[in-house]
């Protein structure tokens, strides 16, 4: 999960602070030096934690606070900010050309997945702003990469511009930006080579490249895992072609997030779009206040209702609420709505964007993971079609056939059994008190 190693370490220190009715210059001195220790551990630029340290300090023992009716609540709201304004304040958006189309170029070093998120950023401006955008392959030196950029293309049923590996960078940008303009592409993202350091011949092509197509857009793609290198390979790039924002690759399996909260500061372009997984889909654009508020701990509402939006099935959520009302609800939709979550990404990434979701008795030991769904899943599809509209006929020998079948024990299947039971008692209560009320259609139920 993003950031996990630094949420815990950062949460665990602000919570000593949080519910004093007074705070002070020692309590702050303490939490600051504990944040400290946070942030270096996270691998994050030395001068970075030093700066945002000596901010935090100055703020936090401040009138403002000093004085708070809540000064431990309008501590962690310092740092809140503080940690907000590192990583860019507010969510920088992609630009928009007056004229179409609007030129994006790819930069990076070999390995971070430039590629790739070339590909994804193209499926989101396609399904998110109903663009139409041209991928255009100029990674000449290696084969695989223009074959590898063909075969996204063909999964996301998007046009591809290649002139194979003979001709010269330069001309295939170009060439791609008229084919743009004829065929009525409004993006044009171009996929350059990429090195396995930063060399001249790279960075002269790189410049050659932006002469000749003045792109409105250079985004560098970075591994954020390969944290303070990131932040290096950033400011030697962002030196020589004055790169406009970074595209953070792996933040999902990232748990320091060093790269995160030092790029801004160390190269003063924005954080655009985060990777967070492998799908085309996972790629999300970078909100710092909505970061910030995940690795304190306070829950990302906006982030998992956009989730939500985008891969609950409308049509799929008003029948479960008739059947919620009326009562009818199987295991077969239980099974239908695991699929709308599994949809959403890795279920511990969604129980970080719940606010307070950290702090529930025992979730660490819970182990609420994809794993744990899978178990669900196997137990519902080793029932019968009968017993899962009827878990009342589900004897102790069937339960046994079940666990078996499902490779799970009795005991889970007793387990998934008597809570299914509980939602159903739930659910019934909810839309009694719902007929009580005036105006019926309030419960929303998007995922279970």
């Amino acid at each position: 999960m993003a950031f996990e190693g630094l949420a815990d370490r950062l949460q665990s220190t602000i919570k000593k602070i949080t519910g004093k009715g007074k705070v002070s210059e020692q309590d702050v001195k303490e939490m600051t030096r504990e944040v400290r220790l946070a942030l270096l551990e996270a691998d994050v630029n030395f001068k970075v934690v030093k700066d945002l340290i000596a901010r935090i300090k100055e703020r936090a023992v401040g009138q403002e606070v000093m004085e708070s009716l809540t000064p431990g609540q309008q501590v962690i709201k310092v740092v809140k900010e503080e940690l907000t304004s590192l990583m860019g304040g507010e969510q920088s958006k992609i630009a928009v050309a007056d004229r179409t189309p609007t030129v994006i170029m790819m930069v990076g070093l070999q390995g971070a997945g430039k590629t790739t998120t070339s590909g994804k950023l193209a499926n989101l401006l396609r399904k998110k702003h109903n663009r139409k955008p041209l991928l255009v392959a100029c990674d000449i030196y290696r084969p695989a990469a223009i074959k590898q950029l063909e075969t996204l293309g063909e999964q996301l049923e998007m046009p591809v511009f290649s002139m194979g590996t003979e001709a010269n960078p330069v001309d295939i940008a170009s060439k791609a930006i008229e084919k743009a303009k004829e065929e009525h592409h409004d993006y044009v993202i171009i996929d350059t080579a990429g090195r396995l350091h930063v060399d001249t011949d790279l960075m002269e092509e790189l410049q050659h490249i932006k002469t000749a197509v003045k792109p409105d857009e250079i985004f560098l793609v970075v591994d954020s895992m390969t944290g303070q290198d990131a932040v290096n390979v950033a400011e030697s790039f962002n030196e020589q072609l004055d790169i406009t924002g970074v595209v953070l690759t792996k933040l999902d399996g990232d748990t320091r997030g060093g790269a995160a909260l030092s790029i801004k500061a160390v190269t003063d372009k924005p954080i655009k779009f985060a990777g967070m997984g492998e799908k085309l889909d996972q790629l999300e654009a970078f909100h710092p206040e909505r970061m910030a508020s995940r690795i304190l701990g306070m829950g990302d509402v906006l982030s998992l209702i956009e989730k939500a939006q985008t891969n609950v099935d409308e049509k799929q959520v008003k029948e479960l609420e008739e059947k919620m009302r009326t009562m009818s609800f199987t295991f077969d939709d239980f099974l239908e709505q695991m699929g709308q979550v599994k949809k959403m990404g890795p279920l511990d990434d969604l129980m970080a964007m719940i606010p307070g979701a950290s702090k529930m008795k025992g979730l660490k030991n819970a182990q609420l993971d994809d794993k744990q769904l899978s178990h669900v899943e196997a137990i519902i599809q080793s029932m019968t079609k009968k017993e899962r509209h009827d878990p009342s006929i589900i004897n102790g020998s069937r339960r046994k056939r079940i666990a078996k079948g499902s490779g799970t024990s009795v005991a889970q299947v007793n387990r998934l059994i008597k809570q299914f039971s509980e939602m159903k008692k739930m659910m019934k209560q909810m839309s009694s008190m719902q007929k009580g009320k005036k105006g019926k259609g309030n419960m929303k139920f998007p995922f279970m």
